[in-house]
């Protein structure tokens, strides 16, 4: 391992509680878990502080943890799936699984470091288990940012998760696989997914891809959490940079497409009211007839009378580059997508 890595804290699931050392013995946020033998190094996550309020620069010692023997959760309490990481895709995800029936709330528990979003969660979620710790649980489903990942995928392990779901973007595989390796020996299917931001209304659209240890039942587990709020597709972990171009980043193309129809109702003599209004359900009930009938280029050509009005329109459009602008668009994010994995 590498001595005095430099982390930066500042958004650290892991360490957002690492205002100081506690004399107990304990990490904060990690309450189910005590130091090791080794001297004063946590067993889940080795650092010491070097600068003063949260947000600067730390320096963390490699990862001595001697192994699975160090790492003590509390006692099991039956919970079925632990998530870690309570914002709204967590939320959306967990709702969706209650009205699909596809657990209980109290076989759930929702691991979350913000006091006030705690107090949302359980206003928002009666009789789910809201926690600032990580309780022993069959499985685990990661839901903090990428830097957080790693911290809350080992603490998870360690407290008895045999299976995983990431949806963080752009943490692979192998680095997930990787940090249940430091809580145990054991098999652990991984799974990581790419959900898109429909899914805060039931309606999105994910991909997920399998890990080394992953089987049919771990890959039907997770369609069945995801599935809960949208559609569902399986692919080679390779191709979710492309799935994160267009579905992941796709809502954001079709919302600057609303924004200019809104303008273009607007300039055309409609109250901006009124175009919202359209431009909305136009928006409805457009994808609900490809979701029904598929072929968006026979739908189109229902639309488009020849030499009529629609015909102008899309003459425009072609003429402007739309298409095209839309094809590299996606390839751009999918480039991105590499890059930042």
């Amino acid at each position: 391992m590498n001595e005095g890595i430099e982390v930066d804290v500042r958004c650290s699931w892991a360490c957002r509680r690492f205002e100081a050392w506690v004399g107990s013995g304990r990490v904060p946020g990690f309450g189910g878990f005590s130091f090791s033998e080794r001297g004063r190094s946590p067993s889940l996550y080795v650092g010491e502080r070097v600068g003063g309020a949260i947000g600067e620069r730390r320096v963390a010692h490699p990862f001595d943890g001697p192994g699975p023997s160090s790492l003590q959760p509390m006692s099991s309490s039956g919970t079925r799936l632990v998530m870690v990481g309570g914002g709204n895709m967590g939320a959306a995800l967990l709702g969706g699984m209650l009205a699909a029936g596809w657990c209980e709330s109290a076989e759930v528990a929702v691991v979350e470091v913000l006091a006030g979003r705690r107090d949302q969660l359980v206003a928002q979620f009666a009789g789910v288990t809201i926690t600032d710790t990580v309780v022993p649980a069959d499985a685990a489903l990661i839901a903090v940012k990428p830097n957080d990942v790693a911290g809350a995928t080992t603490a998870a392990v360690a407290g008895g998760a045999r299976r995983v779901l990431s949806i963080a973007a752009g943490v692979s595989i192998a680095s997930l696989e990787a940090a249940a390796a430091q809580a145990t020996s054991d098999p652990v299917a991984v799974v990581r997914a790419m959900p898109n931001t429909p899914a805060l209304v039931g309606e999105g659209a994910a991909a997920i891809a399998g890990g080394t240890a992953t089987g049919e039942d771990d890959l039907a587990w997770a369609e069945g959490i995801l599935g809960s709020v949208g559609r569902v597709v399986r692919v080679p972990e390779y191709q979710l940079d492309a799935v994160t171009g267009l579905a992941g980043s796709g809502p954001a193309y079709l919302f600057l497409v609303a924004e200019a129809l809104i303008d273009a109702g607007v300039l055309a003599g409609l109250a901006r009211p009124v175009a919202e209004a359209l431009v909305s359900q136009l928006f409805v009930g457009s994808s609900k007839l490809l979701a029904e009938r598929g072929d968006p280029a026979a739908l189109r050509a229902m639309v488009t009378s020849p030499g009529g009005t629609t015909a102008a329109g899309l003459r425009q459009l072609e003429t402007g580059g739309v298409r095209a602008a839309f094809l590299e668009a996606v390839m751009a994010a999918t480039e991105r997508s590499r890059e930042l994995g």
